[in-house]
This record gives structure tokens, C-alpha cells and sequence, in this order.
């Protein structure tokens, strides 16, 4: 068995192109990267505006980090099942007798992963105004929100492929992601964590994306990031690495 080769730039862009074919040739997961994020939005922004208080905002700028939020975890539901489909048939031991980066084959997933949450971002991005979405962000601001979304997509993307190199099957790695459907609501997304039942708000408060939705919201409205910011990259740094070197130790043992 030949030994995985240490070009990891040109065989990372191989493995990723190979997972965009992939994803062409899969309909449902183009489907799922831009009408979920469209309906959603249009669902939350229309139907329940007229029932929710959330201050002195409107309901619509309030909600648009947490229709991110849950747009990326609809997103990524494929990179971790295809991670797994590799894992399980066989797939991954055809590369390994090949020169292949070791690396090269996450990679490939968490690259492919991004650009659907990426195409899901610019979905609500661009649908939103049409609801009344107020942006209110100058240049540098939208500089941060694109370079923040850029992390954000990579970090789940991450705990995405994490799932599916430790899952036994496609179907039990989407199981395993089930968390990330539930986290946006039990978040500052769609209702201020102050007006929740006291235990609910407290794990809101310390909960990743918490600090995420908060800075994005800040940045797209102008206002003031306080120490939000500073904690979405800390957690982003932090499970990007850990998910990934988990990942990587559970790749290199099956």
C-alpha cells in the first residue's frame, strides 16, 4: 500500500472538485442550499412578524443571523453524509492505495461544504430586502460579515465532516448533526435572550452561537459589537481546530 503523498494543494483541488461533481449531480442538495434558505426567511419574515415583539427592532433585521444559522445547518447535513458514504464503501481505501494527500480528502468535503452554506448565505442575503431587511452596514463592516460568514461556514462545514468520518452510516451522521438544527432556537436568532425562561436563557448566553448571530447582527446594523465578536472567533477558532484534528486522528484510524 503506497503511502499518502504530501501534495496536498493540487490533490486538495482534485478531491474538491470531485465533491461539486457530486454535488451536480445531486439536485436535492442544490435544492436544499437555495429554496430551505428561501422559505425559511419568507416564513419567519412574513408569518411570524406579526406575532413576535422583539424591542425597538423590526422583526425582519432581527431574524436574519438566525435564518443563517439555520440555513448552514440544512446545508451541511450532505457534507457529513458524504463523508460517511466514503468512509463506509470503500471509497476512502481506493485513495489510500493511490498517492493521495491524507489531508486532501477532508479537505475536498469541508471546501464543497462551504460553498453550499456560502450559496445559502447569499440567498437570505439577497431575499431579505425584499422583506424589509434595512442594511445598514458600511464597507468595513461588510468586510467583517463576509470574512466572519467565510469562518462560520468552515467551522460547522468541519463539525459536519467530523460526523461523518466517526458515523457508521450516511443516515447515522445526519442523526448525530440533529444538535445544530435545534442550537438557532435556543439562541439569541430568533428572540432576545432576556425574554426566555431562566435556564433557556443561560445556555443561550454561553452557547457558541450566540456570540456569532450577535455579531452579525451588529455588523449588518450598525451597531455595537462589545465583546460578541471577539467570542464568535474564539469559538470558531477553536472547534474549527479541534473538529478537524479529531476528524483527521479518526480518518487516519479507520
Amino acid at each position: 500500500m503506497k503511502k499518502f503523498s504530501r501534495n496536498i494543494f493540487p490533490d486538495s483541488w482534485v478531491m474538491f472538485k470531485r465533491c461539486l461533481i457530486i454535488s451536480l449531480r445531486n439536485p436535492e442538495t442544490l435544492l436544499t442550499a437555495t429554496l430551505i434558505p428561501f422559505f425559511l426567511i419568507l416564513l419567519f419574515g412574513t408569518v411570524f412578524a406579526s406575532i413576535s415583539d422583539v424591542g425597538d427592532y423590526n422583526y425582519i433585521d432581527f431574524i436574519v443571523p438566525g435564518i443563517i444559522f439555520q440555513s448552514i445547518a440544512q446545508a451541511f447535513q450532505y457534507s457529513a453524509m458524504n463523508v460517511a458514504a466514503d468512509m463506509t464503501k470503500g471509497i476512502i481505501d481506493r485513495f489510500r492505495c493511490m498517492s493521495v494527500s491524507k489531508f486532501a480528502v477532508l479537505i475536498g468535503h469541508t471546501g464543497a461544504g462551504v460553498m453550499r452554506g456560502i450559496i445559502s448565505n447569499i440567498v437570505i442575503m439577497a431575499t431579505a430586502p425584499i422583506l424589509g431587511f434595512r442594511r445598514q452596514a458600511g464597507f468595513v463592516d461588510w468586510v467583517l460579515v463576509i470574512v466572519l460568514l467565510l469562518l462560520i461556514n468552515i467551522t460547522f462545514t468541519l463539525i459536519a465532516v467530523l460526523c461523518g468520518t466517526i458515523s457508521k452510516s450516511a443516515e447515522g451522521a445526519t442523526g448525530l448533526l440533529f444538535p445544530l438544527f435545534i442550537l438557532p432556537f435556543t439562541s439569541s436568532g430568533f428572540a432576545p435572550v432576556d425574554t426566555m425562561p431562566r435556564g433557556i436563557g443561560r445556555f443561550a448566553s454561553i452557547q457558541p452561537m450566540t456570540p456569532m448571530i450577535d455579531s452579525l447582527r451588529a455588523l449588518t446594523l450598525d451597531l455595537p459589537l462589545e465583546n460578541s465578536l471577539m467570542l464568535a472567533l474564539t469559538w470558531c477558532i477553536v472547534l474549527s481546530v479541534v473538529c478537524f484534528a479529531v476528524s483527521m486522528r479518526t480518518f487516519n484510524r479507520k
